[in-house]
């Protein structure tokens, strides 16, 4: 037999963490790692974080799980507190990012059948989004690295190149029951959309009788600065996706939803055995009542400030590397003119600086939201020293 017991679809690093402390990771051996990636924007406050450890085995000591046939005191609550902290009325909650998109593609298609309008089932898209890896969310992107193999995908879903808005707009049919948008594309090379695109695409919901369905799985809880990335732009979804920060590592998603959008989501349209459990609403609670303290999303934006300063600052010192400086709050990408998954891993293994590499040769930088300015010096410390000896390969 050769093949591994861990089914060998991701290509593995050298670095195998056991612990972690704050910003840190430290491996097998005691090697200590300066992570800003965060597990790809899901550990929002860090490793370890007293407040959420307290959390969590306080619920585990008292009760994990029930089957969701009954009522959950737990999710009412927590459903609550992010429907009085957001647009939404109603909130279904998932483990995963990909569910959570899944619920939000159900729900969209679901209004339009509870209207009557059967025909209105596909999704307008965009080139190079990520949506997650199950069926529905990969037949939402036009990206091959993510379909090919898995044919034949699923139909209702149509495309055009991102931050288009009039290409966008020439796709509506009678056919088109929304739009499914990241505010920020994050896998897709660390890209903002412009705040004529996104408002242009409500106009559109608000005149056609669409939906806008955001993807604010990686770009909201935080990230940028906002609770949610829209508020950014003066935007208010329908329905939106959600996860990573959301559980601050523990495994939680949620679809969030207006009541009309929601409307046909009625009893037996939809469920999860463990979505909403006990122990995923008390990380839920927790990482909430960080983010909610007076002054954490300002320190937030301030450390974000701070980040992009010291990028844009070293980037003439590197010119023959870096290109410019891209993203909101703490969710930066730094354009590389080679190949950024071989930069980020010469600064993984010769560095101690874990990063993520995106599309388009983008270096994603993703640290906590909990990181101080001495953290962002180390970081760039770290970074400079990468790139002063980093030699790009011949053929990138």
């Amino acid at each position: 037999m050769t093949i591994t017991p861990l089914m060998p679809v991701y290509p593995r690093c050298g670095v195998r963490p056991v612990r972690g402390e704050g910003v840190y990771l430290y491996g097998e051996k005691g090697e200590q790692y300066l992570d800003f990636a965060a597990g790809i924007a899901v550990n929002a406050l860090g490793h370890g974080h007293p407040r959420l450890v307290e959390a969590i085995a306080r619920q585990a000591a008292t009760l994990m799980h029930v089957s969701n046939l009954y009522g959950s005191p737990q999710g009412e609550h927590f459903a609550q507190r992010l429907v009085d902290s957001t647009f939404a009325d109603t909130v279904f909650f998932t483990n995963s990012g990909a569910e959570a998109v899944e619920c939000a593609i159900k729900t969209a298609r679901r209004y339009h059948h509870a209207n009557g309008n059967l025909q209105r089932h596909t999704l307008i898209t965009f080139n190079n989004a990520f949506h997650g890896r199950t069926l529905g969310a990969i037949s939402a992107t036009n990206q091959p690295k993510m379909r090919d193999g898995f044919e034949p995908l699923l139909p209702g879903f149509t495309y055009a190149p991102f931050d288009d808005l009039a290409a966008a707009l020439a796709l509506i049919d009678d056919n088109t029951a929304g739009f499914l948008v990241e505010p920020i594309q994050g896998e897709g090379g660390l890209r903002p959309a412009s705040m004529e695109f996104l408002q242009g695409l409500r106009k559109a919901c608000d005149e056609h009788g669409l939906l806008l369905v955001l993807d604010e799985v990686q770009c909201g809880y935080g990230r940028t600065g906002k609770f949610f990335a829209h508020e950014l732009y003066g935007v208010t979804p329908d329905i939106m996706a959600v996860a990573k920060g959301i559980g601050g590592g523990f495994p939680l998603g949620a679809c969030l939803a207006t009541e009309e959008a929601a409307k046909g989501m009625v009893i037996g349209t939809h469920g999860s055995t463990y979505g909403g459990n006990p122990l995923s609403m008390a990380a839920g609670e927790a990482v909430l009542d960080v983010m909610q303290e007076p002054g954490f999303l300002d320190h937030v934006a301030k450390m974000g400030d701070r980040l992009r300063a010291t990028l844009e600052q070293m980037i003439p010192n590197f010119d023959h590397l870096f290109e410019e400086v891209r993203g909101h709050g703490l969710m930066q990408g730094l354009k590389m003119k080679s190949d950024s998954r071989r930069f980020v891993a010469h600064c993984r293994d010769h560095h101690g600086l874990l990063l993520v590499a995106a599309g388009e040769n983008v270096v994603r930088i993703l640290p906590p939201l909990t990181i101080d300015e001495s953290h962002i010096t180390e970081f760039a410390t770290k970074l400079s020293d990468a790139a002063r000896v980093y030699t790009p390969a011949a053929d990138d």
